[in-house]
């Protein structure tokens, strides 16, 4: 049932009149250089905040062997021993209304260097309604959204009426396996709200990510015999303008996905990091290169590696020395396949509602070429996941920010959905 005018304008006016400590707890936040295997001490952090609200508090450590089975697990080669993700459990003296998951990522991607900052990336700044540094919009400031919009309904004397989990998840940045280790834990809801920076729009379909790594060998020799080697940093162009080659196929099948024919350029391919060689007057007898590629939802994950691998291998075949020793291919992160948040759901229905009780506006729906934790619920939950969150400019750059007005709203909104689909019970 849909609130009330006048309990709608108390909720928003118990967010603003909270937002000046939503503004400081997020600061707070911000300052944790919550970097992937550096994400301990943020969750520490958020342990203690929302043990102090009453919430029933879990941290544990990601084990790989508890999901690798699993058809969402995406592969990894890195330490996960501070890997650990945090859910604070809400619940009523009585279930009356319908459970929510409010879901946020703590680990962040790293500041690059940190001249070509404004100010420190880790030391937060207001200039104006912008708050700035690394991760303050991908995602703190939505973490903070989600902590304080029930804040804001205790500050009305109100608490959630069914059972709610606060999630602070790791590895949304590079693997999805945080928030799908919580689901497998038994971590789900009638619905989910994941507050990333959306612009203050709902997400309607989402690609999927793979990461992979190529290795190519060469034959070293002295630069003065060139000739006679084979040069692995000039064997991994040609094998790059061939992966170039496949997004270009991929891109050129959008009218076959439903919300995606009228995307200019739905499927990105990114060269993010490459090395080799070991001697300016060496032939390289190494490379290896990282890459990202996007993949159309519905498209499974393994379908669209044997696709790369073949690609890769094609192009190996028209170089004579790769032929004979084609290079290795290593998936290691991203295996995850984008989502569909289907029309018409009644979690959908109640955001619209707070979203223009919040905003004054209606609420827009779009298309993402990014990654995003949705695919967690959605697939493999069975769960209506709402990614929807505030403006924001510069995330995964220079002079990430967020927009704080923006931020308020969304915060006003989530709030709004709280009371209407969980329901309130008095303190």
């Amino acid at each position: 049932m849909a609130l009330s005018q006048d309990l709608e304008r108390s909720i928003l006016g118990a967010v603003a009149d909270g937002f000046d400590d939503q503004l400081a707890f997020t600061e707070a936040l911000t300052r944790y250089p919550s970097l992937r295997g550096q994400e301990h001490t943020a969750q520490d952090f958020l342990f203690r905040e929302l043990k102090t609200r009453g919430y029933t508090m879990d941290r544990w450590t990601i084990d790989v062997d508890d999901i690798a089975h699993h058809p969402g697990f995406s592969p990894v080669d890195v330490d996960y021993s501070n890997a650990q993700n945090v859910v604070g459990t809400w619940r009523p003296r009585e279930e009356k209304g319908r459970s929510l998951v409010l879901n946020g990522h703590v680990d962040v991607v790293p500041e690059g260097p940190h001249e070509m900052w404004t100010s420190p990336p880790f030391e937060p700044r207001r200039d104006g309604d912008w708050m700035y540094g690394r991760g303050v919009a991908d995602m703190k400031a939505g973490i903070a959204a989600n902590i304080f919009a029930v804040d804001a309904l205790a500050r009305l004397g109100y608490r959630p009426a069914a059972t709610l989990y606060q999630q602070s998840v790791v590895e949304e940045e590079c693997t999805g396996n945080g928030a799908l280790a919580a689901l497998l834990r038994g971590y789900n809801a009638d619905a989910a709200i994941i507050p990333e920076p959306e612009d203050d729009k709902l997400v309607r379909a989402n690609c999927g990510v793979i990461w992979f790594r190529v290795r190519v060998q060469g034959i070293p020799v002295h630069v003065r015999e060139a000739g006679s080697g084979a040069n692995a940093i000039e064997a991994a162009y040609e094998l790059i303008r061939g992966l170039r080659g496949l997004e270009a196929e991929w891109n050129a099948r959008k009218g076959d996905h439903r919300y995606f024919e009228n995307l200019d350029h739905p499927i990105n391919f990114n060269v993010g990091k490459i090395r080799g060689g070991d001697w300016a007057s060496s032939v390289p007898a190494w490379c290896e290169f990282d890459c990202r590629i996007a993949i159309y939802p519905g498209t499974p994950a393994r379908e669209a590696a044997d696709e790369i691998e073949a690609t890769v291998r094609s192009v190996s075949a028209g170089i004579p020395f790769l032929s004979n020793n084609p290079p290795e291919v290593i998936f290691n992160g991203f295996f995850a396949e984008g989502y569909v948040l289907e029309e018409g759901s009644e979690a959908e229905a109640t955001l619209s509602r707070a979203h223009v009780a919040s905003f004054e506006a209606p609420l827009e729906s779009f298309v993402t070429p990014g990654y995003l934790d949705g695919r967690v619920f959605t697939i493999y939950g069975n769960t209506p996941c709402l990614v929807y969150g505030p403006v924001s400019q510069g995330i995964h750059g220079f002079d990430e920010r967020v927009y704080l007005p923006s931020v308020q709203r969304v915060t006003g909104a989530i709030a709004l959905f709280i009371a209407e689909w969980c329901g309130l019970e008095p303190i």
